[in-house]
């Protein structure tokens, strides 16, 4: 066995130092071969672990040591029968010799307490396997070694076998009894009943004697403790100080382990309490900390009767404990000012969550039946209101959240209560209410020493988070109590801004909160009525008032309601100059929010545009600060346009000329996150700034009813803009696209990314402007700047084909498209087909899908103005199509954008058909590809891998019959539009030929194909939709169509006379909805039936 020992030390020297190439693997081998065959190899592990050497010191290495650890944790873990008589007799025998000489006689592995830990855990697994049926006297033989019968003139106990005693039950606890590691690890149902095995016999046997020796010890280190500290003396007293200090924490921590899982009896006696309430005071945090973990695991513990958990709870009188600690800690709070000790405030959030648990168990009881138990709860929990409520206001968020759980508890019952008795609370529970609503108003004040503006600062997030939680509290305090809260927030919403308006000194904090209560008051404020109502006590408008009668309304000759009044008076007072960025910004977020009080005072706008245009707002010089006024000043402008005085705009426009200079910021090489063009394009001061482009647009287009004003200044921002579009295409003359297209050149890409910039910044322009109305136009349309942004298609068209296989200027014009054509309309639908054709020759198959959806928006707005277009358009997009599918699919992700493709293809083509545009498919320009499009709907309709577009497919295919299959085809009557082609009021002549030859024996044999699953629910949508075609059919050809299929179709397929006959007078006479039932059923009869 020496030779073997040594084999094994060998290989753990080899298997520790990664030097060793050659044999390290070797080593590693050898080891995993030792754990994995613990049944056997035990027998070296064990004296590798204790053999001593001659001068009594531990013969091997502690990395050897500790292995041999482990391979004995790989025989007993997940263990449940018994060890063999001769097996466990050595390990036991050699274990209590090991205790005896290392921890009654030695150092308790003073140098390597990582062994020390290790052994406490093995130790621990040879007590599960063997304590209920083989070492049934394990605490008796660990017992006698606490209290070796020689003695000491020190002291009573051993302190080295103590604390592994203490260890041992901790890890025991948590084997056999804690929960949360329990949930961490996989548990069979041998384990779960071997741990009840283990404590049931815990309990019977040596539960008492366990008890008795943690307090014990516990009580005599206290005792010791006392002494040694009224000493005052120096080393080596200090040592032991510090070594009796360790036993009182760690014997409270066993006791806090255990006193959750044994009798409540045994724990909580009149010697236990005044013990634990000495040490829950003692000048050692640790053993404060341990203290109230152990009261809190008493607490909570949970008794059959609700009367013992009452007499419990007052036995304990934490209530009293728990309100002098608090006052205690608070004061030294206090006194230390800014300085934090962390130590400290973690001891308060153990009391808190003390206090928490205790009320939690009390709110439990007031729901007792038992009336007696139930008003003596309801009393104590009234008693630690108030204590809640000091820890609630603390100044530091971890320890106030450590009565989160209770408040909303409490709260949630006064809601309840409110709601049975329909009445007002009483007046103690206001009151109650009346403290916390201060508190959490308090609460919700930045620290004045926070700077809001540090995105990065999670302090900063911690608060955010923490206002949200106060707010919850509020809502419930606004369930129960309305005017409450809202009196409330108003008296301090206006406290705040009159001060500021008086010139009261105020910190910026409490300028932001009274600010954020009135940002706030909207969602308070139940009982505010919509839109103007909300800030203005108007009468009821009628219903049939014309519009233009509204809008004569002045409603400054109503009153203002408590939110409206707030807001003006924030207004007027001038607090967005208060000297604080939060301050101005809160500000802006609140009007921003707020613009339907501007329509009801329109005095104010005024005054809040130049504090959005100065240097409070957009102007400011922190950049963070005015991407976000960016948008909110766009978002005031768009809510309020129709209520800017018109001879303000030039001079808003001016203001912000300054502003709209475009920088290309190019981000270092290992910031890219996606690809380097992708990254390039992205900045989020870039982003903000296209609010202010689209901005633009939204004043410029105030001016509509003066052409030539709102003409010229439409130019003169979008001039500049085309000529830096021109410089920027000419400087990109030079580069090549292919490398910049596959992310190379990447310092050559400014001037891309510049051309990026322009085309986006012209879109919002674009964006900013009114959608042009769908046909016919109204007698009094005033025309827009059409011929400006026909000029800008044009600029943008020309940047596309001389760089579009570059795929953000791809993605820039179609945005920017989507906005000039939504605005122009007609007049620049011309350009659609030359930007198809640049963008189909690099396209991503999402481009595609993208620029199929805008198309379909088109149709839908313009309809017959769309016929060219369309015209031009179809066949080579379906061409690209035809040649994109046909591409064989190599992942999941080319599936899915193939499901996508198909999707948009027939969703466009079903728009079309809608928009009575289908004269498009037989033009002179498309005749010859319409058999190709068909088939390419035949194949769409036969694929069972994708039933959304199969459905989609066939009620495309009955627009179709319904269209061009019609026996004697009437014409529409005219629409009036000028643009209306007749092409699309023409059947085509035997087209039901191709429908009953081609399309028929489609449908009827989707049914039958062997990969087509019934269970699927989309498979039925494809089965109703199926059948839809097929009563179209018989309804668009009549006699003819059902001679068809009883005398050539349905006899050509072997189909029995009655089954035939049965199908087309269902499919003539019943409703759809009939029909689509009946067909289904039907094939899945004959599914079956096959």
């Amino acid at each position: 066995m020496e030779e073997e020992i040594d084999r094994v030390v060998q290989a753990i020297t080899i298997a520790s130092d990664p030097s060793q190439t050659a044999l390290h693997q070797q080593a590693m081998t050898y080891l995993s071969s030792i754990e994995r065959n613990a049944s056997e190899t035990w027998r070296l592990a064990l004296p590798l672990f204790v053999e001593t050497a001659p001068g009594g010191t531990r013969k091997y290495s502690d990395q050897a040591r500790f292995f041999a650890l482990r391979v004995l944790d790989e025989l007993l873990d997940n263990r449940f029968e018994p060890l063999d008589p001769g097996t466990f007799q050595i390990i036991q025998q050699t274990i209590l010799s090991y205790i005896q000489s290392e921890y009654l006689y030695g150092s308790a592995e003073a140098n390597a307490t990582y062994i020390r830990n290790k052994f406490s855990h093995t130790l621990t697994l040879f007590f599960l396997c063997t304590y209920t049926d083989q070492w049934q006297s394990f605490f008796a033989d660990l017992f006698t070694l606490i209290r070796p019968t020689t003695g000491s003139s020190v002291s009573t106990f051993n302190r080295h076998v103590s604390l592994l005693f203490f260890h041992l039950i901790v890890e025991i606890s948590g084997e056999v009894a804690d929960q949360m590691i329990k949930a961490a690890r996989m548990h069979t149902s041998e384990r779960l009943a071997r741990d009840g095995r283990v404590r049931d016999a815990v309990r019977e046997r040596d539960a008492v004697r366990i008890n008795e020796a943690v307090l014990t010890i516990v009580a005599e280190a206290a005792e010791q403790m006392s002494a040694l500290r009224g000493q005052g003396l120096k080393s080596p007293t200090d040592r032991q100080l510090a070594e009796v200090e360790e036993v009182v924490d760690w014997g409270m921590r066993t006791f806090a382990s255990y006193v959750g899982w044994i009798d409540i009896g045994l724990t909580v006696t009149p010697t236990t309490v005044p013990l634990l309430f000495s040490l829950l005071a003692d000048p050692l945090l640790p053993i404060r900390l341990a203290t109230s973990g152990a009261l809190l695991k008493i607490v909570t513990k949970g008794l059959k009767e609700p009367g013992d958990k009452l007499q419990l709870i007052k036995v304990l009188s934490l209530s009293q404990v728990i309100e002098a600690l608090e006052a205690r800690t608070h004061s030294e709070q206090l006194e230390r000012g800014e300085d934090t000790d962390e130590g400290e405030e973690s001891y308060r959030e153990s009391l808190g969550r003390l206090l928490n648990a205790l009320g939690l168990e009390l709110t439990k009881l007031e729901e007792c039946p038992v009336a007696e138990v139930q008003t003596e709860a309801s009393i104590l929990l009234r008693q630690i209101l108030p204590i809640t409520l000091r820890f609630m206001a603390d100044e530091y968020d971890d320890t106030c959240s450590t009565v989160f759980l209770l408040l909303h508890t409490i709260l949630s019952a006064y809601k309840r209560s409110r709601k049975v008795s329909g009445g007002p609370i009483d007046a103690e529970k206001r009151e109650f209410l009346t403290t916390l609503l201060q508190v959490i108003l308090e609460k919700m004040k930045w620290d004045v020493d926070a700077d809001p503006s540090d995105v990065d600062d999670d302090d900063n997030d911690e608060f955010e988070r923490l206002r949200k939680e106060l707010r919850i509290f509020m809502d419930s305090i606004l369930s129960i109590d309305q005017d409450l809260v809202t009196d409330a927030v108003r008296q301090l919403a206006f406290s705040t801004i009159e001060s500021y308006k008086n010139h009261v000194e105020m910190k910026w904090n409490e300028a932001e909160l009274g600010i954020y209560l009135v940002y706030i008051f909207g969602e308070i404020n139940k009982t505010g009525g919509k839109g103007r109502a909300a800030f203005c006590l108007v009468p009821a408008v009628p219903r049939d008032m014309p519009r233009d009668t509204r809008r004569t309304i002045d409603y400054r000759e109503y009153p203002l309601t408590t939110h409206g009044e707030l807001l003006f008076a924030l207004v007027q007072s001038g607090i967005s100059a208060y000297p604080h960025q939060s301050v101005a910004l809160q500000f802006f977020e609140t009007v921003s929010r707020y613009t339907d009080f501007f329509k009801v005072r329109k005095e104010c706008i005024v005054s809040t545009l130049e504090a959005m245009i100065d240097t409070r707002g957009i102007h400011h010089q922190n950049p963070t600060f005015r991407r976000r006024t960016f948008y909110l000043f766009y978002r005031f402008i768009k809510d309020s346009k129709s209520d800017i005085p018109l001879e303000l705009v030039p001079s808003i426009l001016q203001s912000i000329r300054d502003l709209l200079a475009i920088e290309v910021v190019i981000p270092e090489p290992e910031e890219v996150e996606v690809d380097f063009m992708t990254d390039a394009v992205k900045s989020s001061s870039f982003d903000a700034q296209l609010y202010l482009f689209e901005t633009l647009g939204i004043l410029i287009s105030l001016l509509f009813k003066n052409p030539p004003q709102q003409n010229g200044l439409l130019l003169s921002f979008v001039k500049p803009l085309m000529d830096e579009l021109s410089g920027a295409l000419q400087g990109s003359t030079s580069l090549d696209f292919k490398k910049l297209a596959d992310g190379e050149s990447r310092s050559e890409v400014v001037p891309i990314v510049q051309l990026h910039h322009l085309i986006m910044a012209l879109g919002s322009i674009a964006k900013g402007f009114p959608d042009y109305p769908s046909p016919p136009l109204p007698d009094d349309f005033i025309m827009p700047p059409v011929d400006v942004f026909a000029e800008i298609a044009q600029a943008i068209l020309v940047c596309l084909e001389n760089t579009n296989i570059i795929k953000v200027v791809r993605d820039a014009t179609r945005f920017a498209f989507a906005r000039i054509l939504a605005i122009a309309g007609p007049h620049v639908t011309h350009y659609i087909p030359p930007l198809m054709g640049n963008l189909l020759i690099h396209f991503d198959p999402s481009e595609l899908v993208d620029f199929m959806n805008f198309i379909g928006l088109l149709i839908f707005k313009l309809q017959d103005d769309m016929f060219d277009v369309l015209d031009e358009l179809v066949n080579p997009l379906t061409t690209h199509i035809s040649t994109t599918l046909s591409q064989p699919i190599s992942g999941s992700d080319e599936q899915r954008m193939h499901v996508e493709i198909k999707k948009a293809y027939t969703t466009l083509l079903t728009s079309i058909m809608s928009a009575k545009l289908q004269g498009v498919f037989i033009s002179p320009r498309n005749n010859a590809s319409f058999n190709s499009l068909m088939e390419t709907m035949q194949v769409l309709a036969e694929d069972t891998s994708d039933p959304p577009n199969q459905k989609a497919t066939f009620n495309l295919l009955s627009r179709c019959v319904s269209v061009w299959a019609q026996p004697n085809f009437v014409p529409p009557t005219s629409n009036g539009n000028s643009n209306h082609n007749t092409l699309n009021d023409v059947g085509i002549p035997g087209f039901e030929r191709y429908v009953y030859e081609r399309l028929l024996p489609i449908a009827f044999g989707i049914p039958s194909l062997p990969n087509l699953n019934l269970k699927d629910g989309q498979v039925t949508t494809v089965l109703h939709e199926i059948a839809n075609f097929l009563q179209t059919v018989l309804k668009i050809r009549g006699s003819e169509a059902e001679s068809y299929l009883l005398n050539a179709y349905f006899p050509s397929q072997n189909w029995p006379q009655d089954a035939a006959m049965d199908m087309t007078t269902k499919m003539r006479e019943l409703d759809p909805k009939g029909f689509r039932k009946y067909f289904t059923d039907f094939v899945r009869s004959t599914r079956t039936g096959s």
